[in-house]
């Protein structure tokens, strides 16, 4: 069924309007766990989800088989994002036939972005802006499709004002656009006034309100480096960012009063996305009062609109094997790092959401970065984040975290040695809940976590790591270069998971939110490399010296972790002295 039917019936029978975004997981096993999440969030009623679609079509087809599912299995109305940028025209149409034979009605249509590693370019035959893409899927499907596009409160990045963005607006509505979603934001009267201005010009479709509760300080930091945040949810959120059960309550609160302030001004539609989760959600719609606590299933699974018929499903489809942190459904609701369990449906990439556009032009690339032309100059570059001189790497867009004064002297010292660093965290045994660096979880509690550093070296920096690791018995690494040759001290190979942080808090299971997996270690290979690429070695004509620096160092340099499982007295940084000696 179209949306945009859906949104008609819901206002003339005065039914709440809500609706969930979801992502890709990277692992297998993370979709096989999103597929449990979204059927008990189906459960609460949603008007529909979408499904991402990643930068270049990287999760096409991923995208196309989760929203197939949720269609067709779980019984939830869908619609599937599609990017046109760096893709042909006949793999669009193959997309869209595709998401027709499923019965998908529904396109949210954009630009996009490239892959990490890729330049932004117009294939030949295809597209340069979602207007583009929402002619085109007219012209070849007619009316089938309820076309969605994405809508900017605070104006695109790439447009020169407000009102200019608000006429490509415009023509993109014009050319066969059925509804809006917006850009996340925090200011409810921004919103507003955009909506009132949006009337002004003559646009009539649904605009819908994108919603993103804060899940914990990190992403919520990098998720807005380019939003305009309200000076008081910043001057609330800085005394607790430490504490994530406090930021998440925060965050539920403040989500909680933008939908009461949007619904009080009429805007009668709710879209949030989820990042995967569900802890948060659910409690934002329940202080709402928007669930309906009457509702029943006359079946303990949603029947599809396309399987009426069905009224038996085999139980394995419900009840499938559980790991020990799959037992509960909200374990992976506290922020995890970058090696977040890879079985959580919500591991994947913040990058990947479409409304988290990378504004970053590349004169402030350069500003940030220079002109390298030797490997001295690159190590430079880390050394001047690290003691705060320049405020974001191509992998970090926001300055470093507090823990890290427990190691910045070290830190200098391996960066300017070649060791380049892009995750670290220092040792703790016991230290409370509400230490100022390395505390986090809720009040009353104790936190641990072994010391962990991630860089980038040279394969001369790793053959002496690996001939002195010996020496430290409790130290484990994990080596990978670009073309994924893999080099590690662990017997598992990449078969293995490591906690590294975990807390022991009242009335709780321990938990144990950050953990380093090999499996997802090798899915964010790709990803680091292809920051170096993107971000860094792109910003520089083609024969340029520092491109071709940029570029030997990709091919060359290796990914390192290493987990000092030591978390009592354990030193990591001495094997660091060790290697330098030689």
């Amino acid at each position: 069924m179209k949306i945009i039917d859906i949104i008609n019936r819901q206002l003339q029978e005065n039914k709440p309007i809500f609706s969930f975004e979801y992502f890709p997981p990277k692992t297998e096993k993370g979709v096989e766990n999103l597929y449990d999440r979204l059927e008990r969030m189906s459960a609460w009623g949603p008007s529909w989800i979408d499904v991402t679609w990643g930068a270049g079509g990287s999760t096409s087809t991923l995208t196309q088989e989760i929203c197939n599912t949720a269609k067709n299995l779980i019984g939830v109305e869908t619609m599937m994002h599609m990017t046109c940028t760096n893709m042909p025209r006949g793999e669009v149409r193959r997309a869209l036939q595709a998401a027709k034979d499923a019965g998908i009605q529904n396109i949210l249509a954009l630009r996009g972005d490239p892959p990490r590693g890729e330049d932004w370019k117009q294939v030949e035959g295809g597209f340069a802006h979602a207007i583009d893409l929402v002619r085109f899927i007219r012209q070849e499907f007619g009316d089938w499709f309820c076309i969605c596009v994405a809508g900017y409160p605070e104006g695109h990045t790439d447009s020169g004002s407000l009102e200019e963005d608000l006429q490509h607006f415009k023509a993109k509505i014009e050319a066969g656009a059925d509804m809006v979603i917006s850009q996340l934001f925090y200011e409810v009267d921004l919103f507003v006034q955009w909506v009132e201005k949006c009337r002004g010009i003559g646009i009539k479709v649904p605009i819908v309100p994108g919603i993103m509760p804060i899940h914990g300080y990190a992403g919520f930091a990098r998720m807005t480096y380019k939003t305009f945040v309200p000076q008081q949810i910043q001057v609330a959120l800085e005394p607790i960012k430490g504490d994530d059960e406090a930021v998440k309550e925060y965050g539920i609160k403040l989500a909680v009063e933008m939908c009461q302030k949007l619904l009080n001004a009429k805007i009668p539609y709710l879209h949030f996305y989820t990042l995967n989760l569900e802890k948060s959600v659910m409690a934002i719609l329940e202080a709402l009062a928007i669930l309906d606590p009457e509702v029943r299933r006359p079946l303990p699974w949603n029947k599809a609109p396309t399987r009426q018929k069905e009224d038996v499903r085999p139980i394995f489809w419900a009840h499938r094997p559980k790991s020990y942190v799959q037992r509960t459904s909200t374990w992976d609701d506290f922020p995890n790092g970058r090696w977040g369990d890879s079985r959580s449906p919500a591991f994947g990439d913040l990058a990947d959401y479409h409304f988290k556009a990378n504004s970053d032009k590349q004169d402030e690339r350069l500003a940030l970065w220079g002109h390298p032309t030797a490997v001295k100059d690159v190590f430079n570059v880390w050394v001047r984040y690290i003691k705060g001189e320049i405020q974001a790497l191509p992998w970090y867009d926001i300055p470093m975290a507090q823990e890290s004064d427990l190691i910045r002297d070290r830190l200098v010292y391996l960066n300017s040695n070649g060791f380049l660093t892009i995750n670290s965290q220092p040792r703790a045994n016991g230290a409370p809940s509400t230490d100022p660096k390395v505390g986090w979880g809720p009040k009353g509690g104790l936190v641990y976590q072994k010391a962990y550093i991630e860089f980038f070296t040279s394969p001369e920096n790793l053959k002496k790591l690996v001939e002195v690791s010996t020496k430290f018995p409790s130290l484990t690494y994990h080596a990978v270069n670009v073309k994924g040759e893999i080099q590690c001290n662990i017997p598992e190979g990449i078969n293995y998971a490591t906690a590294v942080t975990w807390g022991v808090f009242p009335h709780r299971e321990i938990l144990q939110p950050t953990i380093v997996h090999g499996d997802s270690f090798l899915v964010w290979k790709d990803e680091a490399f292809g920051i170096w690429r993107g971000l860094w070695a792109n910003a520089y004509p083609e024969e340029s010296p520092s491109k071709k620096l940029l570029n030997s160092i990709i091919d060359t340099y290796f990914l390192v972790n290493i987990v000092d499982d030591n978390f009592v007295d354990g030193d990591l940084y001495a094997l660091f002295d060790e290697i330098l000696r030689i």
